[in-house]
């Protein structure tokens, strides 16, 4: 905590990095491999079968939290959420739309990987459903 006005701005970025650095889980920085499909989260890359992807900034965003949460089944708004902030006001068919995109990205061998739920909303899985 800031005690006084003497602090330097270069020390507040200094404390806020710790800060920032503490809070985040450990693994983030790692890169996340599912058949053969490479998130790299600190270069912001994404390579199929070693070939780089095209990724808008939110299929990136969805794609990285699809493949730290797999398995399980989100439905749009939760989506929303967590990928395009709490704060946002957007129709929940935006996710859709981002869906539709991030697996055209992906290609026909990846694709897969993204499943509709129905009557739930989507779900990252490796497992064919």
């Amino acid at each position: 905590m800031i005690t006084s006005p003497s602090h330097s701005p270069r020390e507040l970025v200094a404390r806020l990095k710790t800060v920032l650095r503490r809070a985040t889980p450990k693994g983030i920085e790692e890169p996340i491999t599912v058949d053969d499909l490479t998130l790299d989260p600190v270069s912001h890359r994404v390579s199929a079968e070693l070939k780089p992807l095209e990724l808008g900034p939110t299929e990136f965003r969805l794609l990285q939290f699809f493949m730290t949460h797999q398995d399980r089944a989100y439905s749009r708004s939760q989506l929303l959420d967590m990928v395009w902030g709490g704060n946002v006001y957007v129709e929940e068919r935006t996710v859709d739309v981002h869906i539709r995109r991030l697996r055209k990205a992906l290609g026909a061998r990846h694709e897969y990987l993204i499943q509709t739920v129905r009557g739930t909303g989507y779900r990252f899985s490796s497992q064919v459903a």
